[in-house]
């Protein structure tokens, strides 16, 4: 099951998501549903367009099915899904829950 403190190493497809803070202001406050990942991308869609968003440029807000908010940086999700799952998370990993 997907908490907050493991949602960095766990599947995002389906999740709902804003983006918080961007280097791109074009894509700040996007708000969708990733519909795929890469190594280095979301694939969010909003309303049925896909939106791609570099993972490293980004602080991300995903909403979890018990309605917790958790934002998390796009430098702690950078990477393949399958390879995040042996990353190890930092010792300090802070979450913000809303």
């Amino acid at each position: 099951m997907r908490t907050a403190e493991n949602l960095p190493r766990h599947e995002l497809i389906g999740l709902p998501v804003e983006i918080v803070e961007s280097t791109d202001p074009n894509i700040k406050g996007l708000v969708g549903t990733v519909i795929d990942e890469t190594r280095n991308m979301l694939i969010i869609e909003q309303n049925k367009r896909e939106i791609r968003v570099p993972k490293k440029q980004c602080e991300f807000r995903f909403t979890l099915q018990n309605k917790d908010k958790v934002q998390v940086s796009g430098q702690l999700i950078f990477g393949r899904p399958e390879e995040r799952l042996k990353k190890r998370l930092p010792k300090k990993w802070q979450y913000v829950t809303d």
